[in-house]
């Protein structure tokens, strides 16, 4: 059963969901990576299952596919990647279409996704699904109780928004600006507006795409939304680290650090946002 429930349950603690290519750059450091950053204070792990053509990904999340994919990265692997985290925050498989639906002797989602149930995972972020082609993964997700994450962008709207709120679980990913992933310099004046949209639908909104430091996590929070997502910010230190020639420790201490830094800054949006009586 999804545990992302549980991520959103108090307001007052806003949650951090780190992103990072699973395998990048290598199987063993990647595992590393990703336990730095529960200790950092991840609240859920994005974790991202390497596609050959990424189309929402800028290029820092390419190059951490092209280095997973090149490292061996295959969904089996994955899944054993997923066993062997020694982590107790829930875990969002973050991938596309394709590889969900090829996966396993049968074609269809539902194999792929009574795997993901066996090994631990929560949930799913599928960026190239359609809501309207999302019936037969919304069955296997119900199936299997694990939540389906849709990605709202700044112009859905309408009877398409409409779609992508009633089969959306768990959380609704917040697309913080137009274009591909990539971490930037500031606030895009677009969230607000995309958070005011979705205020009549009741679910959890994590805003990502560019968020890059402390300061743009406390914004975003500030400005309505339950959590923040991060991915580029995050990628681009163990892309650092792996071409300096850094150990994994090195990398991993950094990441914990970002974790950190990004954690704190959401939580001091919420206490800017949400009145506490002991302040009164």
């Amino acid at each position: 059963m999804s545990r992302i429930p549980e991520v959103f349950a108090d307001p007052d603690d806003p949650a951090f969901i780190p992103y990072l290519a699973v395998g990048d750059p290598d199987y063993e450091s990647s595992l590393e990576y990703v336990e730095a950053l529960e200790r950092g204070g991840a609240d859920l792990i994005e974790l991202g299952l390497p596609f050959s053509e990424p189309i929402a990904e800028g290029p820092t999340i390419q190059s951490a596919v092209v280095r997973s994919l090149e490292g061996g990265m295959t969904p089996t692997r994955f899944f054993e990647f997923v066993e062997d985290l020694d982590v107790d925050v829930p875990l969002v498989c973050m991938t596309y279409y394709n590889l969900i639906y090829q996966y396993g002797e049968e074609q269809g989602p539902r194999p792929f996704v009574e795997k993901a149930s066996q090994v631990g995972l929560d949930g799913f972020v599928v960026p190239d699904l359609p809501a309207e082609e999302a019936g037969p993964l919304r069955e296997a997700c119900d199936e299997f109780d694990l939540d389906l994450v849709f990605i709202v962008a700044p112009t859905t709207q309408g009877d398409r928004l409409t779609r992508i709120m009633d089969q959306v679980s768990g959380y609704v990913y917040v697309q913080a600006r137009l274009g591909v992933t990539g971490a930037q310099d500031d606030v895009s004046e677009e969230t607000g507006q995309s958070l005011e949209r979705l205020a009549d639908w009741d679910v959890p909104k994590a805003v990502g795409f560019g968020i890059k430091t402390g300061d743009h996590a406390a914004n975003i929070v500030a400005g309505g939304a339950d959590g923040i997502i991060v991915g580029s910010a995050l990628v681009d230190i163990v892309a650092q680290g792996h071409e300096d020639g850094d150990s994994a420790a090195e990398v991993a201490a950094r990441l914990e650090e970002k974790a950190r830094e990004l954690k704190a800054g959401a939580v001091r949006g919420a206490e800017q946002r949400v009145p506490h009586p002991e302040r009164q």
